[in-house]
């Protein structure tokens, strides 16, 4: 089901469904150039100006909706509760306390009532559609732009080849509705841009172009390019490239990839119970015997909240979990997850700043580890939510990290493998590579000084920390933006220093302090040397060629 409308603005289909219609072109507006027929495959990527789905200002709205029916039934409370819970009410039966309601009818204003809230009705639909109307996106060869606004405008574009990835987001409502809303992911702050909403299969479609198109301009340095000429010849090319296709039969690169890992649910639950936050729940649930003991009553006001917040934080977490998987496509990187809201995300090669793999010291006992990353979000610096897909997983053994980390880092030639299990996570050993805490100030590092380190090599710097928390910290050089030295009053007494990788900023930490200063400085000229022939060589980020 695709989300194409005329350009009088109404589905030309009952279902939403329609052929390709005539674009929508706002006055003014100069015709973008249309992306390469070979890389697209849905009528609303074809470089003219389209509008979103028709249901979109009925969710965009429905907050606001919501908002006045709260209002209603807030000023309606005593009505409800007498006509529906009768027996908590101190008043006599049969009494219905003073309310809009009583004063409507009392004044006889009951047509007066109805026109004021259906003219407020009519005065939204018409806000409503006004909005999408003049709601209009584009998908040309070179960005996605989307323009909005009624009486002020506004025009946000996302140059193609700045993309970091491209997220499907299905809300519950939205689910029910078959629609899913697409956010392009920039390469800056407050970059990203939205779509919302389509239909789920439309918004599918437009993924995969728009991945394709990011990849496709390196198609077009080999002669690939929008089609031109007359109109025979098109019908020509068109007819060609049907051929063509019964030749080389259907086209599943848009299909959902099987999951290269499967989380059962029982770990899903038992790893959040084996968390900080349940000794968190422990050290309250101690608190409050002790002040129940000493008879402070006002302390046992906070049961209630606290308990409600640690069980909202368990259901979150243990729902956003479920339906998880993680699967290589051509386009790059494929992420789902979310039993109420489904988020799915492919991230492109070339987009992973930085990688983590670590094992809190309850998990050590299981055999069980998690993945975070730092990559670009394209989100604003007001924006204080937590990055979704930085746990790229959330738990899994050591076959499900092997198999994620080979997807999420390819370049990594075989021979530097055992820097990651063998002498990274589990290490150290024997022979360790690594440059460590030297013994003279291992009291800096009491618990961690043999596994605190670092290493690196023609690809990757490896960071080593941690005892009860084991940390592997993986930074590919061509992603570095650079490395420097950090020594403080303490680490000048003890020619100690901090070796710091500086990638983008996310919930992995690329530093690793305490190391001995000549080796810190060998590491800090080795890792520029490096990161610079590592970046002239990369390609990664030029997946189509």
């Amino acid at each position: 089901m695709t989300d194409h409308t005329g350009s009088d603005g109404r589905p030309t289909d009952p279902r939403w469904d329609p052929p390709p219609a005539e674009a929508v072109v706002p006055e003014g507006a100069a015709p973008g150039d249309a992306p390469p027929r070979a890389l697209v495959r849905s009528p609303l990527s074809d470089g003219e100006w389209q509008r979103l789905h028709p249901l979109t200002p009925l969710l965009r709205g429905g907050l606001f909706l919501l908002v006045i029916i709260g209002i209603i039934v807030a000023n309606l409370r005593e009505r409800l509760i007498e006509l529906f819970l009768p027996a908590v009410t101190d008043l006599p039966p049969g009494v219905i306390p003073p309310d809009p309601v009583d004063f409507i009818l009392a004044n006889n204003l009951i047509l007066i009532a109805a026109g004021g809230a259906l003219a407020v009705l009519i005065v939204l639909l018409v806000i409503f559609r006004l909005s999408w109307r003049f709601h209009t996106f584009r998908i040309s060869d070179d960005d996605v732009e989307v323009r909005s606004g009624v009486l002020f405008r506004t025009h946000r574009r996302a140059p193609l080849d700045r993309v970091q990835g491209v997220n499907l987001t299905r809300p519950m409502v939205a689910r029910l509705l078959g629609l899913a809303k697409l956010e392009v992911v920039g390469a800056g702050l407050d970059s990203n841009v939205k779509l919302e909403y389509l239909s789920a299969k439309a918004a599918e479609t437009v993924r995969g172009d728009i991945l394709r198109l990011a990849s496709g301009r390196r198609l077009a340095e080999r002669g690939v390019s929008s089609p031109a000429g007359s109109a025979v010849q098109q019908a020509a090319d068109a007819v060609a490239a049907g051929i063509q296709g019964i030749v080389d039969g259907e086209d599943f690169s848009d299909a959902e990839p099987e999951s290269i890992v499967r989380i059962p649910f029982g770990r899903l639950v038992a790893s959040r119970l084996l968390s900080g936050s349940t000794l968190m729940l422990v050290a309250l649930i101690i608190a409050i015997i002790v002040g129940a003991s000493l008879s402070t009553l006002w302390f046992l006001f906070t049961i209630v909240p606290a308990f409600l917040a640690f069980g909202a934080y368990y259901v979150r977490s243990i729902a956003r979990g479920l339906r998880y998987s993680i699967a290589p496509s051509p386009d790059g990187v494929r992420l789902t997850f979310g039993l109420f809201t489904t988020i799915s995300e492919v991230v492109p090669p070339g987009r992973v700043h930085a990688i983590e793999v670590h094992q809190p010291l309850l998990w050590r006992p299981f055999g069980w580890w998690s993945i975070s990353v730092n990559r670009l979000t394209g989100r604003g610096s007001t924006d204080s939510t937590t990055d979704p897909f930085a746990a790229v997983l959330p738990i899994g053994t050591r076959d499900d990290v092997e198999r994620v980390l080979r997807i999420l880092a390819p370049a990594l030639p075989p021979e530097e493998w055992s820097l990651v299990f063998r002498d990274g996570i589990l290490g150290p050993i024997d022979d360790d590579p690594y440059v460590v805490t030297p013994r003279r100030v291992r009291l800096l590092r009491p618990l961690s000084w043999r596994r605190n380190g670092a290493v690196v090599t023609p690809d990757a710097l490896f960071l080593r920390r941690g005892w009860v928390r084991r940390t592997l910290v993986i930074v590919p050089l061509a992603r570095l933006q650079s490395v420097g030295l950090r020594q403080g009053p303490l680490g000048r007494a003890t020619r100690t220093a901090t070796l710091a990788a500086h990638v983008i900023a996310g919930t992995v930490r690329t530093s690793v302090g305490a190391l001995d200063r000549d080796a810190a400085l060998t590491l800090f000229d080795d890792t520029a040397r490096a990161t610079v022939a590592a970046a002239a060589e990369d390609r990664s980020h030029r997946w189509a060629g």
